[in-house]
């Protein structure tokens, strides 16, 4: 093949020198580049931060932290959960450079354990992302089709939501977000750095209408709290109304499953990591501040808001007075969940890609199998979307199940995000090799850093905090949101993640074991 005989002579043509240099880093991670790399800069910081849409996703979860916290628990809640979410993601950009590959945290996994539990580690670190998310992705569908609901009967309070519509119209959302990924594979990385403004300016509509028309409250907002759930104290309500609001933050390493399709992935990932948590975050925090200072009375905002379905869509219609202005701001946040759905269809599928890549899921050979002329892994993409689907008929049997789903997520990611930080800690405090560009083969015996990285003692701090602040964050992920349990309240995404971790034990010790070696060696450049 011309490209490998290119690489393994070491020539490097001049005008396309950015492009060689991704092969070389992927190359010598052992894994040929298959995939085009059609993402610049600006279209995958698009695409990370259409994906983590923090100040859509805030409003829209907000409403089970404000039943278990408060106003005020949703505002210092937010803020340290922003500061963990950087915590997190600066130890993953520093791994990310390290490996950029569109498997990531299982990739990463194998580099770091120790040798004798490498490959196990390796393979139930990739059940817990696959699971985390695919759940991101049915989560994402299923409130586009329950928001839609609730903006109907803004206008038309006739109307009697079903459980079924709603997971009909995810469904339908899912079946566009296909499209997109598929048929119109081609314009996505153009797509995904056209959001990025619609973002942006999206922010600033729903912003300046609901604080210049509003009517507000004074300071004591911020130190309201409130315990809905019946909890034994307000610190346990508190940590237990947390999960929502992490969802608003979780979900940055999009871009590193997107890493084989993005020029210059050893530095741009870092970079575009980093700046979508503070971008993001800067966003999240001011629509925050303004919502919580636009709530009004709060037995009227739990009262509407369990009519509505969404506390937010309550303040715009008291803000506006209109219910069609509520409605249309209310569309403007569905359409970018729309195209937050797009990137999730992607990272997710790449993600399920890269797994079956290295034999760890049934059937791999038919999973890897890319499209002939635009190189996109169809397959995945159609499986992802079974696999919403499927998740989302958790909507049938409960009235919880958006946030069953949500904690699913959470679950499943801040799992996978614990294992390669606590693996981390270890490998830095032992000592990992500097960078070097003209490095052969990066593997368990030849780990060297990427170009970005925490020095010192610095990163072992950042580091450790991630690691404590993670495990505690996903503890809660899995409690209900009322402290006298109901078959209606139950949340039942603790089964739903033990169910997983249980079944991948044993698909492994059945099959796994024997067809799973770890990543792969595709190509040796010695």
């Amino acid at each position: 093949m011309e490209l490998e005989s290119r690489m393994k002579s070491g020539a490097i043509a001049s005008s396309d020198e950015v492009f060689t240099q991704d092969e070389r880093d992927l190359m010598r991670l052992g894994k040929k580049p298959v995939l085009k790399r059609n993402f610049g800069f600006m279209q995958i910081l698009g695409f990370s931060c259409t994906v983590l849409a923090t100040w859509e996703g805030i409003l829209q979860v907000s409403t089970p932290s404000l039943l278990n916290g408060g106003p005020a628990g949703v505002f210092w809640g937010y803020i340290l959960i922003w500061i963990g979410s950087i915590s997190i993601y600066t130890v993953l950009s520093e791994l990310s450079s390290m490996a950029p590959t569109a498997g990531g945290q299982y990739h990463w996994v194998a580099l770091l354990a120790p040798r004798s539990w490498s490959k196990f580690m390796s393979f139930i670190t990739g059940w817990v992302s696959l699971i985390g998310w695919q759940a991101t992705t049915a989560s994402s569908a299923y409130l586009g089709g329950a928001v839609l609901q609730s903006t109907i009967l803004l206008v038309k309070p006739g109307y009697t939501p079903k459980p079924y519509q709603a997971m009909l119209i995810g469904w339908a959302l899912l079946a566009f977000a296909v499209i997109i990924n598929t048929v119109g594979s081609k314009t996505l990385a153009h797509f995904e750095g056209l959001i990025l403004i619609l973002h942006v300016l999206g922010f600033f509509a729903i912003l300046i209408p609901m604080v210049y028309l509003g009517d507000h409250s004074d300071a004591s907002i911020l130190t309201t709290f409130v315990n809905s759930g019946g909890w034994s104290t307000q610190t346990l309500s508190f940590m237990v109304g947390l999960p929502s609001s992490i969802f608003a933050l979780i979900g940055v390493d999009s871009c590193v499953h997107i890493a084989e399709e993005v020029k210059n992935a050893t530095r741009v990932i870092p970079r575009v990591i980093q700046f979508s948590v503070l971008l993001n975050g800067t966003l999240g925090f001011a629509m925050i501040v303004a919502y919580l200072f636009c709530l009004g009375n709060l037995d009227d905002l739990i009262k509407e808001s369990a009519t509505l379905g969404y506390a937010y869509l309550y303040v715009f219609l008291k803000s506006t007075g209109s219910p069609a202005g509520a409605a249309t701001m209310a569309m403007i946040m569905w359409v970018l969940g729309i195209c937050c759905l797009v990137g999730l269809m992607a990272a997710t599928s790449r993600q399920l890609w890269s797994f079956a890549r290295d034999n760890a899921v049934p059937f791999s050979a038919q999973v890897t199998k890319l499209h002939p002329r635009t190189r996109i892994p169809v397959i995945t993409i159609g499986i992802t979307a079974a696999i919403s689907m499927l998740l989302s008929t958790i909507a049938l049997g409960s009235v919880v199940a958006f946030s069953n789903i949500v904690n699913l997520s959470i679950g499943g990611l801040y799992a996978s995000y614990f294992i390669v930080c606590t693996l981390l800690l270890w490998r830095r405090i032992q000592g990992i090799r500097p960078y070097s560009d003209r490095a052969v083969m990066v593997g368990p015996e030849t780990l060297q850093w990427g170009p970005w990285k925490v020095p010192g003692v610095f990163g072992i701090a950042n580091n450790l905090f991630a690691c404590g602040y993670l495990f505690v964050m996903w503890f809660f992920s899995f409690w209900p949101g009322t402290a006298k349990v109901t078959v209606q309240s139950m949340n039942f995404s603790s089964l739903t993640f033990g169910g997983t971790v249980f079944l991948a034990v044993l698909w492994y010790f059945i099959s796994g074991r024997k067809t799973y070696t770890g990543p792969k060696v595709e190509v040796d450049l010695d």
